[in-house]
């Protein structure tokens, strides 16, 4: 055989390779739609495909509760799409131009992994399809998340299904179990805001915080006030329901800023266990009807709106009403009475607020000032941030009486420069270092300093502000001592 023949025979087998594997991702681009018509007994192309929308922060239940569809039924199976046009086509897109151009073989699922607690994850399918039965009838479910860079805002569930009204009657299921369950059910967790905008956004979980009252400094009996109002009111649901009072409540934590009012909150947090928090502060307060759905869903519930002046600002300033105001008030007035959910607001400027929002009962029915810690307060703060400190008490007296008009946060800084002294020192933390540092953060060159950590030259002996109760002084709307409130039998 010479050398020409010889290159042809290999020229023309190669020829026979590619036409054979030409053949072979044609069949396998109809591996979709083949599958589909399979599973369903009849043509897929024949079906129409009925869609459901799943917000981000519930795509990791609907990924269980799939999970759990198709674990019922013994011969499922969970399968992949492959093919470049996959992100960008709907199934039934892919269905139909299966028939002109094989371009969609099966492959292995697409898998993420999304948080289901503060340290725990699940590997939740991104991109999968489905094949099993429900109650008898066949079904295709194309289960994938959302990705905004494709143009897919939410994830999806795209049901495929054979007999009349099967694929809503599965759909009602799933709807009615994933109203009943939820990974977020008792976490604390946060709403988080996305650059792609609020229906984009997801949650991030946190652990529930160890907050004991001995560590919350405040005037004697109002720690015990917040929390009755806040937590305890749920453990007298039945009294307050055979007696035809609401459970929903609200509270407005006010006062200077570094008073302890996120404090406070955290401890009310760490007494509230079983029950779902659902924290808002910053950009993502844009999202309080959301939350308020959630809330209404996984309740017992706690909404934190921090520094809620930015939303809920009077309309008579600014430019006209304020859209996020609006939404505030119609989600606490569209829950039910007997809805066990609190609100709690905190703002370092009552006199910003909107009156409706803060006074009127059943939107907020109690506002309590976290003041600026008195003496004997300033001298517990600094005993709690310097208890690895052996700090004797007469320097904690004179500390806490040379700091008249601070905050809690000022405590904190103040105990902290002293140990940071005495490391320069290379010297054991002593009184002397306490003093120094209140000589230093007292001075009149750190005036700025003092007004970062919430505490003012004038502070000392300021009054409440106008137009809101000081501690123990009730006003328009607002329970006081000796008035009973929701969920109080008396003082």
């Amino acid at each position: 055989m010479d050398e020409k023949l010889g290159k042809f025979i290999d020229d023309f087998s190669a020829l026979v390779e590619l036409a054979q594997a030409g053949s072979h991702r044609q069949q396998a681009g109809k591996q979709l739609l083949e599958a589909l018509t399979d599973h369903l007994a009849e043509p897929a192309e024949g079906l129409s495909v009925v869609v459901e929308n799943i917000p981000p922060h519930r795509f990791v239940d609907a990924d269980i509760l799939m999970a759990e569809f198709a674990g019922q039924d013994p011969d499922s199976r969970l399968v992949g799409i492959g093919g470049a046009q996959r992100h960008h086509q709907t199934l039934s897109d892919m269905i139909q131009q299966s028939q002109l151009f094989p371009q969609f073989p099966l492959s292995q699922p697409d898998y993420t992994n999304l948080a289901v607690g503060p340290e725990t994850q699940r590997q939740a399918v991104a991109m999968g399809l489905w094949l099993f039965s429900f109650e008898g009838h066949r079904l295709a479910v194309f289960q994938r998340d959302g990705d905004p860079r494709t143009g897919r805002q939410t994830a999806t569930l795209e049901v495929l299904a054979t007999g009349q009204g099967t694929a809503n009657e599965f759909l009602a299921e799933f709807r009615l179990r994933m109203d009943n369950n939820s990974v977020l059910k008792g976490q604390v967790i946060s709403l988080v805001m996305s650059e792609y905008g609020p229906s984009t956004a997801g949650v991030t979980f946190h652990r529930r915080p160890g907050l004991p009252a001995s560590d919350v400094i405040l005037p004697d009996g109002l720690l015990q006030k917040v929390a009755d109002h806040t937590v305890g009111i749920a453990t007298h649901r039945a009294s307050l329901e055979q007696h035809g009072q609401h459970l929903k409540r609200g509270i407005l934590l006010y006062g200077r800023p570094g008073t302890g009012k996120t404090h406070t909150v955290r401890h009310l947090l760490s007494q509230s266990e079983g029950s779902t928090a659902i924290l808002l502060s910053g950009g993502s307060l844009a999202r309080i009807s959301e939350a308020a759905r959630m809330a209404r869903a996984l309740q017992p519930s706690i909404v934190v709106l921090e520094d809620c002046d930015l939303i809920a600002e009077d309309r008579s300033f600014g430019h006209g009403p304020q859209p996020l105001l609006f939404e505030v008030l119609d989600a606490m007035d569209g829950l039910d009475n007997d809805a066990d959910v609190a609100f709690v607001l905190t703002t370092n400027r009552p006199d910003m607020l909107e009156r409706a929002l803060a006074q009127r009962p059943g939107r907020v029915d109690l506002a309590v000032e976290i003041p600026l810690p008195a003496h004997v307060e300033r001298v517990r703060l600094l005993e709690l941030y310097g208890r690895l400190v052996a700090f004797s008490p007469a320097a904690l007296d004179a500390a806490a009486e040379r700091t008249a008009g601070t905050t809690a946060s000022f405590a904190r800084e103040l105990v902290r420069r002293a140990v940071v002294a005495a490391a320069l020192d290379d010297a054991p933390v002593s009184d002397a270092h306490l003093a120094a540092a209140v000589e230093d953060l007292m001075a009149d060159a750190e005036t700025l300093t003092r007004s970062l950590l919430g505490s003012g030259t004038d502070a000392a002996g300021a009054p409440g502000i106008p137009g809101f109760p000081g501690p123990g002084m009730p006003g328009p709307g607002i329970p006081g001592p000796g008035f009973p409130g929701p969920g109080r039998s008396g003082p």
